[in-house]
């Protein structure tokens, strides 16, 4: 029998264009909360290692600079813990606008550090602090962006509209590359060194003004609402309530290690691909950064444009047979991809970065709506924030890390695509070994099923939670 929580499989033109106004604040805030992360790998590859970490070996200070890096990521599951406990008490719409100060904030203050020559190992320290503020913020900002959209939007469409704020990402990056990639262009080594690399960071804070301008006008999730109200009753009838994350760890971890499988092979092909290339092409290539800057700026304006794309697919075909188009060709082109870029040839680079992109659009497209379909609503900000962190922690953190020790002390890439490929694999597995979750109503509980029938609506089954 068709759940009757089903909603409508047309949207009205008022639905419509309310979910446009939320998909607006969704994509433009983790867009600038994007661009304030990627800014600082970039600067990590191109600049800090100078300025934070002179040292006589240039690998090692990257190593250094990409360790801080790290450090990012490893306050990101703390920010998904705080936000998501909160998230899941008092609304979405409060935290995101909250996630977004400390981001925009840490990131301006970075534009105006004092560098090493300045006051010796207190810059590095100050940049550290900074960082940790940024992965803090950025640890409840992924969350609570895809929930508040995926929650708006309609049970059949939300693979595509969820993938909006995916998008966020390569639109962060494009236009976090796009400005180095200008100043590179017009100034020399020496002036971006001095202080041109300091205006991007700056820019941060104009750009937090429009993105909290965008933010504060849109309304709350109606599921979150709905699932408050309901808690209130439980409430006033004197039942105990756990912590989110407690809940969510006791209830449904299975849903938590699948988020993080899931999330393993697309989080660490995307920083080889867009961190680390900088780092190849300069120091191990002897290529300028124009080179790479260029051809991430190039193949993150095709990522930002077909994410939203592979959404769409998601919800005509599912979630885990486009996750494994990106997944599995990821795995070849893991090998592929440094052959082209040890041709020093710009077209060929450009051309691997952008392939390699659309492997991991393919991954990252349907991933929001696959995570959020995971969890219940009175868990699903802690559900999802958890599964996404961890996975940094173990992916993103660690990428940049793992792969310039591998060329240092290899002296080749081949290392370096084992490495990649082999977190495709394990994105592979994953999904494999969990359940379709396309077309799952986000307002009932999972305790009863949600099995995909013709046109997306659902039938009550029996047990659904991932990977069970």
């Amino acid at each position: 029998m068709a759940s009757q929580t089903s909603r409508p499989s047309q949207a009205t033109p008022a639905r419509r264009a309310g979910i446009g106004r939320i998909i607006s604040a969704g994509l433009i805030g983790t867009t600038i909360e994007w661009y304030d992360f990627f800014l600082y790998g970039s600067a990590a590859a191109l600049v800090f290692n100078k300025l934070f970490f002179p040292s006589s070996e240039p690998l090692v200070g990257t190593l250094l600079a990409f360790l801080t890096y790290a450090i990012g990521f490893a306050a990101r599951p703390l920010g998904g813990v705080v936000f998501g406990h909160y998230g899941d008490k008092i609304g979405r719409k409060k935290l995101l606008v909250l996630s977004l100060v400390l981001m925009g904030g840490a990131t301006f203050a970075m534009g105006l550090l004092p560098t090493h020559a300045g006051i010796g190992v207190g810059a590095p320290v100050l940049l550290t602090l900074l960082r940790l503020i940024q992965g803090f913020a950025l640890g409840g900002e992924w969350g609570g962006a895809v929930l508040l959209v995926s929650e708006h939007g309609d049970d059949e469409h939300r693979g595509f509209w969820a993938s909006w704020p995916q998008a966020g990402a390569p639109g962060g990056n494009l236009l976090a590359t796009g400005v180095l990639a200008l100043l590179a262009a017009v100034q020399s080594d020496e002036t971006f060194l001095a202080w041109g690399w300091r205006i991007p960071f700056l820019l941060s804070g104009v750009l937090v003004a429009i993105g909290l301008w965008i933010r504060v006008s849109v309304s709350e999730s109606p599921v979150f609402l709905e699932a408050q109200a309901k808690a209130a009753e439980h409430a006033d009838a004197g039942a105990a309530h756990k912590p989110p994350v407690v809940e969510v760890f006791r209830t449904n971890w299975r849903g938590v290690l699948t988020a993080v499988g899931t999330r393993l092979g697309e989080n660490i092909s995307y920083y080889i691909i867009t961190a680390f290339l900088l780092v190849y092409v300069t120091t191990h290539l002897g290529l300028s950064k124009s080179a790479g800057l260029n051809a991430v700026l190039i193949g993150s304006a095709v990522h930002f444009v077909t994410i939203p794309a592979w959404g769409a697919l998601s919800d005509r075909i599912g979630r885990r047979p486009v996750t494994l188009i990106g997944s599995v060709g990821m795995i070849g082109w893991a090998f592929a991809f440094f052959a082209m870029l040890d041709s020093k040839s710009f077209p060929a680079i450009t051309a691997a970065v952008t392939i390699g992109l659309l492997f991991h659009g393919a991954m990252y497209g349907p991933q929001a709506a696959f995570i959020s379909e995971m969890f219940d609503t009175k868990v699903r900000y802690s559900g999802a924030s958890m599964g996404s962190q961890l996975a940094s922690i173990i992916g993103g953190a660690l990428a940049p890390i793992i792969a310039v020790a591998l060329l240092d002390d290899y002296g080749s890439a081949l290392p370096v695509s084992i490495y990649l490929a082999a977190a495709a694999a394990v994105t592979s597995v994953t999904v494999l070994a969990a359940r379709e979750t396309r077309g799952r109503s986000l307002s009932r509980s999972h305790g009863r099923a949600a099995a995909p029938v013709p046109g997306g609506r659902q039938a009550e089954t029996g047990q659904v939670s991932a990977g069970s």
